[in-house]
């Protein structure tokens, strides 16, 4: 069993966008790659990945694609993220499970990470980043993603792809 999460991944002009904006971080901050950026729907740690996707499927099966754009950032204890918006995202997290988790869902993409006890950290980041708007996309397929610590770090890799209706 390997830990696994559904997510929505940004087309590559997004993430450009976003590297753009950052420019060349640096100041303390462990800055996620751009490889990793995704908007998790939601987490579902150590599971058998043939079941998890099945129910996944079940569970997405005639749900339409959804606009997304990444927007301002924020920060929770130790993590600085940018804010995924739409009106159907939340809806569509909920249905990939995000409601079992124990706390609200908060559509995000993590950009970096720094000391809880330093908050500081990011408080440039989002100054810097409060006006920042992506365009609009239409995500119209989930990730269900495995996540496997290897020497270095988490590595992300999509393991099945759900479509979601273009209706």
């Amino acid at each position: 069993m390997t830990a696994l999460f559904s997510a929505l991944l940004p087309p590559d002009d997004v993430v450009e966008a976003v590297a753009e904006a950052l420019g060349s971080p640096g100041d303390g901050l462990a800055w996620e790659p751009p490889e990793r950026w995704h908007v998790t729907l939601a987490y579902y740690g150590r599971d058998d990945l043939g079941t998890r996707a099945a129910w996944l499927a079940g569970r997405l099966a005639g749900r339409p694609a959804v606009d997304v754009r990444l927007e301002k950032a924020a920060t929770f204890p130790g993590v600085l993220w940018l804010t995924a918006a739409g009106p159907e995202l939340t809806p569509l997290a909920h249905a990939a499970g995000a409601g079992a988790e124990p706390r609200p869902y908060v559509a995000h993409l993590t950009l970096a990470r720094f000391p809880r006890e330093e908050p500081e950290l990011a408080r440039r980041w989002t100054a810097q980043l409060a006006g920042f708007t992506s365009r609009s996309w239409r995500a119209a397929e989930v990730a269900l993603m495995t996540s496997e610590r290897e020497p270095g770090g988490t590595r992300y890799r999509v393991a099945r792809s759900f479509g979601l209706d273009h209706a």
